[in-house]
């Protein structure tokens, strides 16, 4: 693991009461997978696929990898596909991730490094059930109420869990921005974290 990433998880701020009962489905759902040795697959969904669901795929692999939990593969779709948004790449990039562009179109496509010798994310907007996903047997994680309304019936999924978060896309363009953007990504981390040091190898 990078240090400024290893350092970051180090100290993240605690899951409140509330939060944690929201997030114990998906615990018993990977403790599931765990108990019988079977693959892991997590799609986290939003509306676009450009901002939460990325964070969230993001945080939910570099922390199955902290906590040795083996055979988990995370992915993000959303109802349509735009881009992955700039500013949670240079906030991702501001927590220790090492990322490269691969792609320069209207939809780029990026990688992912949070360890030197692991296989990078990959990470570009499409949609939920994009080819590059899991078609079953996966856990669908809906990070945005509004994606959650508009998906009421996710094909293939094992489970859903509504684990919302807010935008912080009503900041674009405006002095808190990067303070908000961070703000989220630090709380999608600390319940990654939550999730994956509370399953049992």
């Amino acid at each position: 693991m990078f240090a400024q990433i290893n350092k970051n998880i180090n100290n993240l701020p605690l899951v409140s009461n509330e939060r944690k009962e929201v997030l114990t489905p998906l615990v018993q759902f990977i403790q599931n997978k765990v108990n019988k040795n079977q693959v892991i697959n997590l799609n986290f969904i939003c509306t676009h696929n450009s901002r939460r669901s990325h964070l969230s795929q993001i945080w939910a692999q570099v922390m199955a990898y902290n906590y040795n939990i083996n055979n988990v593969y995370t992915y993000s779709g959303g109802t349509e596909a735009t881009r992955m948004n700039g500013t949670i790449v240079n906030t991702l990039v501001d927590f220790g991730f090492k990322i490269q562009q691969l792609s320069d179109n209207n939809n780029p496509t990026y990688a992912i490094k949070y360890t030197n010798n692991w296989l990078p994310i990959i990470g570009f907007s499409k949609k939920y059930d994009n080819d590059f996903n899991p078609v079953s047997e996966f856990g669908a994680i809906m990070t945005c109420s509004q994606a959650d309304g508009e998906c009421p019936f996710i094909a293939g999924a094992e489970g859903r869990f509504p684990i919302t978060f807010e935008d912080p896309k009503a900041y674009d363009d405006t002095p808190l921005e990067k303070e908000k953007y961070a703000a989220c990504c630090l709380l999608i981390a600390s319940e990654m974290n939550y999730i994956f040091s509370t399953v049992k190898k």
